[in-house]
């Protein structure tokens, strides 16, 4: 191929190539302001939802605009990577599937590497960077924009053919691609997700408090939990999948075929008491290269209800 290839063919490469890899599915939007995003960000930050999540209140022109992140940037790259296990949990304390494995952010970041580097030696020298939970960008928005699903009731994207355990990636570059059309919402009358939560944190259709998501009490929070919500957090150590459990849409949900996403050993064997024993070195052992690792081995003890060192 050379670097005058149409959309088309650069699309077809891009389709074939994400598939080899093991993406899920390709979508490409216009890289342009996200106007309606800017209001919904305000308000969402106005009422104290980002909780300690601080990093949301900062860079907010690149959060709302892509090129500002990758000068002279025309089109947005979305891409699913399926992390729906095989095997899951079935004991206390409960950890969310996406934390299963390796780290998101290291299979990823390698895999879009790859792709936009055989990509440009395709195609030609264009310019683009690849990000995955990564940067400022407004993830969700990006991969409605570009067909890959809908923001749904409980905030997260999701595929009528695939529901939403699905990690979300992007490349923003001046590739000429057609974009495709955004996806419409298919949530209908349904509020499954509203009534599951076991903090209320969905405060309502389409808007989540981030500050009592589990998730944020269990991975952003850097002090212990506190006392007010310790009896919500429904046994949950590390994330949280409720409002993906309930949500219909991911009686779609297939296994995925990724061997790092493979869940670790102590995921699925360790009960209360292993976890309860669990060294700090042993932690770093065998969870150095997990998303636990974020938490830490006594912010997960803490989470766990487990006191002492």
């Amino acid at each position: 191929m050379t670097s005058n290839a149409t959309s088309a063919q650069m699309r077809a490469w891009l389709e074939t190539e994400a598939r080899r890899l093991g993406f899920l599915q390709v979508g490409v939007a216009r890289a342009g302001f996200l106007e309606d995003e800017a209001h919904r960000l305000e308000h969402f930050l106005k009422q104290g939802y980002q909780g300690s999540m601080s990093y949301l209140e900062r860079n907010i022109d690149k959060r709302l605009d892509p090129r500002l992140l990758v000068p002279g940037a025309t089109t947005v790259i979305c891409l699913l990577f399926n992390y729906y296990p095989q095997q899951q949990r079935l004991l206390l304390p409960k950890i969310s599937k996406y934390a299963y494995g390796i780290d998101y952010h290291v299979v990823l970041k390698q895999k879009l590497k790859e792709l936009w580097q055989g990509f440009t030696a395709a195609f030609g020298s264009f310019q683009g960077r690849v990000f995955t939970d990564s940067a400022p960008i407004m993830e969700k928005a990006w991969a409605q924009r570009s067909g890959l699903g809908w923001i749904g009731k409980n905030g997260n994207l999701i595929n009528r053919k695939a529901g939403s355990f699905f990690f979300l990636s992007e490349i923003i570059c001046d590739a000429p691609l057609e974009p495709d059309l955004p996806e419409q919402d298919h949530c209908g009358t349904c509020t499954r997700c509203l009534e599951a939560c076991p903090t209320q944190a969905i405060v309502q259709p389409y808007v989540v408090d981030g500050s009592r998501c589990i998730s944020h009490f269990t991975i952003e929070l850097k002090e212990a939990i506190p006392p007010e919500w310790k009896d919500r957090m429904d046994g949950w150590a590390f994330g949280c999948d409720v409002c993906q459990d309930v949500c219909p849409w991911n009686r779609f949900s297939k296994p995925h075929s990724e061997p790092l996403f493979e869940p670790l050993e102590p995921i699925l064997s360790w009960d209360a008491q292993a976890w309860e024993a669990l060294n700090e070195d042993t932690f770093a052992r065998w969870f150095g290269k997990s998303p636990l690792i974020r938490r830490g081995w006594q912010g997960v003890r803490n989470n766990m209800g487990f006191s002492g060192t």
